[in-house]
């Protein structure tokens, strides 16, 4: 097994409500409560799961653009949660971010040559000025733009154009993890595609270590080693991407993947469909015990109801595939029965 290069342990972004004249605090949102996980250095951990369950917030924790409440966050065994303002920004270097909306995170009043030699000037790199115009130069014909785009600005690009450059921008540090929230969902398929093939390129050529954040079950499978399902603030099921996508183990990773469309008539015909009833709840007031229980087809009563269930390894599948489910054997094995209504073959 590699090194991890990310080590994340019992991460937890908790926001307080606050109401009335004096701003009491009523109540708090738990964003991301109790998150744990490895990266290995030079692979992808894919983190997937409906809006609104805490994914991009976990990912601004791990690089404390948000500052998480608890829990460690552990870069090539260095605590980053420990570290003071200066250290922090000289560990920058090592990490660095590709947001999901490339036009609102690049400035529109710098030119792209500007906003990728700023960074070089802050972190001092060595060189000067002359080798940092040269660097940036490659690096945008390394992510496939055009001679003549360093002197552009951000509107005058397609939208594939622009996450090339945010992606050119997380790169010129020569970070060592790179957290890609959402990379291509502002994209259109073809172009998501093209950016996709791009991040496995620089991955394999520079030995990248990627944290990659996605609703979009299809980018998740195609980029990652590992993968991690998120529900409501927690994560629910983890493990290599192949065994999760061939035996998914949590009822929530079951219905996720039996709503993503197969490119096979006759498979897309006769597979399982599972058909969750019920909103998500909110993060402000999540239900006791297992928080899936309020949508899932497999709920039991008591000890659903009263205990939240711990990642752990379901005989006759991989040591590394765990999930957060009390009746994970009993549900793929079929003996537990599912809610009438809640679950439907076509």
């Amino acid at each position: 097994m590699t090194e991890a290069l990310l080590s994340v342990r019992d991460l937890q972004v908790h926001y307080p409500i606050r109401s009335g004249l004096l701003q009491r605090t009523v109540g708090t949102v738990k964003a991301v409560d109790g998150v744990s996980f490895d990266v290995e250095r030079g692979t992808t951990f894919g983190l997937v799961g409906e809006s609104g369950c805490g994914k991009s917030t976990l990912g601004r924790a791990v690089l404390r653009l948000s500052e998480p409440t608890g829990g460690q966050v552990h870069l090539d065994g260095r605590d980053v949660l420990a570290l003071g303002p200066e250290e922090l920004r000289r560990e920058r270097r090592r990490m660095q971010m590709v947001f999901q909306d490339p036009l609102a995170s690049l400035d529109p009043r710098q030119s792209v040559e500007s906003a990728l030699v700023e960074p070089l000037a802050v972190h001092a790199a060595p060189g000067g000025p002359a080798a940092w115009r040269s660097r940036v130069r490659g690096l945008l014909d390394r992510v496939g733009l055009p001679a003549g785009a360093g002197r552009k600005y951000p509107h005058e690009f397609s939208g594939g154009q622009r996450q090339r450059v945010g992606i050119a921008r997380a790169l010129v540090l020569d970070p060592d993890l790179l957290v890609a929230d959402e990379p291509v969902s502002a994209l259109d398929v073809s172009v998501q595609a093209q950016v996709l093939v791009l991040l496995e390129e620089l991955q394999r050529d520079l030995g990248l270590t990627y944290l990659v954040i996605a609703h979009d079950l299809a980018v998740v499978r195609h980029v990652s080693t590992t993968v991690g399902v998120m529900y409501l603030g927690g994560l629910v099921e983890r493990g290599p991407s192949a065994a999760v996508y061939a035996r998914p183990l949590h009822p929530y990773t079951r219905a996720l993947l039996s709503a993503a469309p197969v490119p096979d008539p006759v498979a897309e015909a006769t597979r399982e469909r599972i058909l969750l009833t019920g909103d998500l709840p909110s993060p402000a007031d999540p239900p006791s015990g297992c928080r899936f229980r309020t949508r899932c087809p497999w709920v039991q009563p008591t000890r659903c109801h009263d205990e939240r269930p711990q990642l752990r390894v379901v005989p006759g599948h991989p040591q590394d595939q765990q999930v957060a489910c009390h009746w994970a054997e009993e549900v793929e094995s079929g003996a537990l029965a599912p809610r009438g209504g809640s679950r439907a073959v076509a």
